[in-house]
This record gives structure tokens, C-alpha cells and sequence, in this order.
């Protein structure tokens, strides 16, 4: 069982939104190319993370990384 990031204090949700609508992409091409890399993501749960109301499991945050082109620091801080 893959460990799961709880949001505490940081608000990981919140920025994957702001870095995701600042690079143009919206929630369902997020998700279809997370599912092209091999990551188990669906749209309802991309959406229950970005409002902070689902744990992140660390393969979904790296493959969010990937995706996006950012770094952890920025979607940690």
C-alpha cells in the first residue's frame, strides 16, 4: 500500500490548481496525462485533491511534478 501525503499545514491542493491554471492545462488533460504515465488518477479524484478533501499518494505527486514541470518545492510550499 502506497503511503499517502496528509495536507497538513500545506495546502499541496491548492497549488497544483494555481500551477495547473497558470500553465493553461486544464483537470482533464492533467489526468490523461498522468493515466498516459502510468498513474492511477481520476478527474473526481484530482478535483477532491485540489480542494484538499483527498490524501495525495507520492506517485500521484510525483507524476503531478512531471506533468506540470514544476518542482516539489513549489508544490509543497
Amino acid at each position: 500500500m502506497e503511503q499517502k501525503i496528509k495536507q497538513t499545514g500545506i495546502n499541496i491542493g491548492s497549488n497544483i490548481r494555481k500551477i495547473r491554471l497558470a500553465a493553461g492545462i486544464g483537470q482533464t488533460e492533467l489526468v490523461r496525462r498522468l493515466q498516459l504515465q502510468g498513474v492511477n488518477m481520476t478527474r473526481e479524484s484530482l478535483v477532491k485533491i485540489e480542494r484538499g478533501i483527498q490524501h495525495i499518494s507520492a506517485s500521484q505527486l510525483r507524476g503531478i511534478r512531471n506533468c506540470l514541470n514544476t518542482t516539489y518545492d513549489e508544490l509543497l510550499k
